[in-house]
């Protein structure tokens, strides 16, 4: 299975991740041409071979209207989605981040830009009218960006709509988020993990007030994902765009697996730790998912019909991955039900006690299998009956997708359709 593994150790941010997929490319001069071409309004895509800790990465430099970003900030880097509340009053916020970003809403370091701002609205405007992006590309770029707002709103208690981007954060971040959204669609793996994610420690310093790390932001959209931090790293490693990347991609965090690694890709950040300061990407064949798993079995024939259902649910409840019966003819001619339940290792002890529990066996068979396994993962899709989650699956040289039907039946019911119209017009709007 075609496998992209991300060691965040160092964090996560748009830039380091951009230049981390394109060291996995075949011609990453080629790819710089590509992004390049998209049509990010007055953006430029530069990559530049640099170094950390005697590595060798790329650091990606974002040009806009001539000037880099970062050229007047105090050796800052815009790699994310500078936020505001659009209320009376627009506060100044800069917050002074070790890492790659900051979140600037001054005009205090000699930029140029206009200080406009642009809504979620606006944002889809510059996606669709504006870039020459795949439908699947511009779809991953506008849920980045959900997840963004979705976090500066609850952050700040504010509706969505009231949360706009400045100007001069935004084009920016555009172009992070376009890029890696872009990159991961060439690469197209079959699936993408990554390491826990080391978010640093510390405070970042904004002008009205100080903000633990991670910052909020980055904690919500977080949320879920197993995250730590290290003495001996002082600073914020973890941005919003990086954290919003991530959950967007990455099905699984984990220790990496085993896999055959074909590339290697670093993402350099620009700041200097005890750390090298990259995101490393590896592209590799893992296989395809197999586990051990255990069926155990016990024949019944004095059980009714309402036991065996509370006790299936018991078994569920208590770890057992399937639990299914089986019509069977007893002893004695007797009709009997063959109750069945596969477990994994760990939970075979405990799954034995709620056997002998809930049924009125006095004896359970156990036969040790492999279980082979396609890799799922939930994907939530925006369509005209709302958010509806889908389950995507891939391994063994196949994929499916099936859309929840818990979903699609609630969809169904607010409006007054079948379950099959409403699949039918989620299927056509792909």
């Amino acid at each position: 299975m075609k496998t992209l593994y991300l060691d965040c150790g160092m964090g996560a941010a748009g830039d380091m991740l951009t230049a981390a997929l394109l060291e996995l490319m075949d011609d990453p001069e080629a790819v710089i041409a590509e992004l390049n071409s998209i049509g990010i309004p007055d953006v430029q895509f530069v990559a530049e071979k640099t170094e950390k800790c005697g590595i060798t990465g790329t650091h990606m430099h974002v040009v806009i209207n001539g000037e880099e970003e970062d050229e007047h900030m105090h050796d800052h880097h815009h790699d994310h989605a500078d936020m505001d509340v659009h209320e009376e009053h627009n506060h100044e916020h800069h917050h002074d981040h070790d890492h790659e970003h900051h979140h600037d809403h001054d005009h205090e370091h000699g930029h140029g830009h206009s200080h406009s701002h642009a809504s979620m609205h606006g944002i889809e405007h510059i996606v669709k009218d504006h870039m020459r992006l795949p439908q699947e590309v511009q779809d991953s770029v506008l849920a980045v960006y959900k997840r963004i707002a979705e976090a500066e709103s609850e952050v700040h208690g504010v509706p969505v709509d009231n949360i706009h981007f400045h100007e001069v954060g935004t084009m920016d971040a555009v172009a992070d988020i376009t890029a890696v959204c872009y990159l991961m669609h060439k690469l197209h793996p079959d699936q993408v993990l990554a390491s826990p994610v080391h978010v640093g420690k510390g405070t970042v310093r904004c002008a009205h007030g100080i903000l633990p790390v991670p910052a909020p932001a980055t904690a919500l959209i977080l949320k879920g994902v197993p995250i730590y931090s290290r003495d001996e790293i002082n600073g914020e490693l973890c941005t919003p765009t990086g954290a919003a990347l991530l959950k967007t991609f990455v099905s699984e965090f984990r220790t990496m697996p085993i896999m055959s690694v074909d590339r290697i890709g670093y993402g350099m950040g620009k700041k200097d730790f005890p750390i090298a300061n990259c995101v490393r990407a590896m592209l590799g064949e893992t296989e395809d998912h197999q586990e051990p798993v255990y069926e155990l079995n016990c024949n019944v024939d004095d059980m009714t019909a309402e036991e065996i259902a509370y006790a299936t649910n018991a078994l569920l409840a208590g770890g057992a991955r399937e639990v299914f019966t089986t019509s069977v003819h007893m002893k004695k001619n007797r009709p009997g039900t063959l109750i069945t339940v596969i477990c994994t290792a760990d939970t075979r002890a405990e799954i034995v006690k709620l056997i002998f529990k809930y049924t009125t066996t006095l004896g359970i068979r156990e036969t040790a299998d492999n279980r082979y396994t396609l890799e799922r993962k939930i994907v939530k899709v925006n369509t005209e009956f709302g958010e509806i989650r889908r389950k995507d699956s891939f391994g063994y040289g196949t994929s499916k997708s099936k859309y929840e039907y818990e979903d699609l039946a609630a969809a169904a019911e607010q409006n007054n359709c079948s379950v099959a119209e409403v699949r039918s017009k989620i299927l056509k709007g792909e």
